[in-house]
């Protein structure tokens, strides 16, 4: 018996790894490192509501369930977006 082909790709966002430094996101591709100090909304953030990621109009992260979105360019090019939540 054959193996079915596979299907197109559907992940085009994923949360690969948390710890106690921050969260590291894989975005078509690309994996970008989110650390605590200048992410908070995920230190103390349940792990389901961090991987519970959606990307929207192929630039904007978001997480429903923390009320956070980030720009995927504010992520390649953090210099560019200089505030920071404090």
């Amino acid at each position: 018996m054959k193996s079915q082909e596979l299907g197109a790709n559907t992940s085009d966002v994923e949360v690969v790894n948390i710890d106690g430094h921050g969260v590291w996101v894989h975005v078509k591709g690309a994996e970008y490192f989110l650390p605590h100090t200048e992410y908070p909304w995920f230190k103390e953030a349940r792990v389901a509501d961090i991987l519970d990621v959606h990307l929207l109009h192929e630039d904007h992260l978001h997480w429903p369930a923390l009320d956070v979105d980030l720009s995927v360019e504010s992520l390649r090019d953090p210099a560019a977006y200089p505030l920071i939540y404090r």
